[in-house]
């Protein structure tokens, strides 16, 4: 079996003129190098033996020094210098089988990999590991790791995520918290099913692990107008999201009591949803959980008061801020703060209602460029349009239907500036000091996931 293909070597590279574009690398002091994973942990010593095959077939070993945990400099065909493993579940609230026909290929893929856990956060599963790949986590040590449980009731996992390994989950979940793996795990809480008593059974089990356990996000199910031949879910309804945060936050402040922490974030999306203020700052403790939408509107709010005490007089250029209708109000007190302490401050906040996945659909990521912009076409947008970064591709800029940043500005003749999620920079934007918008890449480099979070 020939090892993994180098495409580049950067110019500074230890193995410069050892090494050639087109040769594969096979092992490294002796180990097998299956994978990046692989490639990350045996090339982090100083001293390596490098076993290289050419094109021709002939192997040689390279012997090299370099700093400890100093970088190779080799770049692969794909980025996991493997393929991506694809999701083996049939999730009765998998967001992707919700999505309509047509849209970019990528967007349908469903990978459920332990190595895009570990390097890009993804959450996993756990129903695809094989008992080597279980061991082999423990024995490189690849830690965190981010698990998606739902959860612990083995029969109830194996229903919700229609796959019948699915209830080994909490036996894996021991080997990992044996072997010193970290996990932060998510919960997508679905009414009916695992929310109540069996969400309070899940995080029972989940606190018998820790400190293993580090955290656990539970978000409420998204459900798109696409749910033909699916299985028939329940939205949350302001009581119900209610009833869970009660249920939540009461076992947290029991782990706190416990175990001096949290542990358990219901996601921002659960507030908005209950009516109900989003808790200050010292609740979210380090933010753990800030991907999966955990806490994200606090530290937002947090930053751009901060930001505010420093501020200057804005430029006077009057601008708009569009966002999911969720998230929107909560915008719309931050544009107040900043009036109420700069009047010459002149903004407006826009809720864009979700057309294209179903009104049920509220949060800022999943807006599409032609819901921005039939909804803001003709309204007054000032000199500049404020959107969440979430909403596009960073490289490609575009939104989830392909719409592209150049065309929605077009369209609405305004110029568009998608901002992160940092409340320095929304304050900068809202001020007259705007970042710069990269030229859009119209191809997919090798190797690239494009990740997006329904309940971001």
């Amino acid at each position: 079996m020939r090892g993994c293909k180098i495409c580049h070597i950067d110019p500074d590279s230890p193995l410069r003129g050892c090494a050639a574009v087109g040769d594969a690398l096979v092992a490294i002091n002796g180990n097998r190098i299956h994978d990046v994973l692989d490639y990350k942990y045996f090339a982090y010593d100083t001293r390596l033996a490098v076993e290289l095959e050419g094109e021709n077939g002939a192997r040689r070993t390279v012997h090299i020094q370099k700093p400890e945990g100093g970088e190779l400099g080799l770049d692969f065909e794909t980025y996991l210098m493997d393929k991506a493993h694809s999701c083996a579940n049939r999730c009765v609230f998998c967001f992707i089988d919700q999505m309509p026909r047509g849209m970019r290929p990528t967007l349908y893929f469903k990978d459920d990999d332990a190595r895009l856990s570990f390097l890009m956060g993804n959450y996993m599963t756990l129903t695809n590991l094989s008992k080597r790949e279980v061991q082999r986590i423990i024995d490189l040590h690849i830690s965190p790791i981010n698990v998606s449980v739902h959860t612990t009731n083995p029969d109830l996992r194996a229903f919700m995520l229609g796959n019948k390994r699915a209830g080994e989950t909490l036996d894996i979940m021991r080997s990992f918290a044996k072997g010193g793996i970290v996990m932060n795990c998510q919960i997508v809480c679905c009414p009916g099913l695992n929310d109540g008593k069996e969400l309070l059974r899940t995080m029972e089990d989940l606190a018998g692990l820790y400190p293993q356990v580090k955290s656990v996000s539970i978000v409420p199910v998204g459900l798109t107008k696409f749910r033909e031949g699916l299985y028939p879910l329940t939205p949350f309804d302001e009581a119900l999201a209610n009833e869970t945060l009660d249920l939540v936050e009461g076992f947290g402040d029991e782990c706190v009591s416990r175990f001096g922490e949290r542990i358990f974030f219901c996601g921002d999306e659960l507030y908005l949803k209950a009516k109900r203020p989003i808790p200050e700052d010292a609740f979210y403790e380090n933010y753990t959980q800030l991907e999966n939408g955990v806490g994200m509107l606090r530290l937002q709010k947090t930053e751009f008061c901060g930001a505010l005490r420093m501020a200057d007089e804005p430029d006077g250029v009057p601008f708009s801020v569009a966002a999911g209708v969720s998230a929107a109000p909560f915008l719309q007190e931050l544009v107040d703060l900043a009036h109420a302490q700069f009047p010459a401050l002149d903004g407006r906040v826009y809720a864009i209602e979700n057309d294209f996945f179903g009104r049920s659909i509220n949060v800022t990521g999943l807006i599409t460029g032609q819901d921005l912009i039939r909804q803001l076409k003709g309204r007054d947008l000032g000199e500049r349009l404020l959107i969440s970064a979430n909403m596009i591709r960073h490289d490609e800029q575009d939104f989830l239907d392909d719409v592209t940043l150049e065309e929605a500005s077009a369209a609405l003749g305004v110029p568009i500036y998608p901002i992160r999620q940092d409340g320095f920079d929304l304050c900068d934007a809202m001020f007259g000091i705007l970042p710069e918008l990269p030229e859009p890449k119209r191809t997919t480099r090798q190797g690239e996931f494009y990740a997006y979070n329904p309940h971001e």
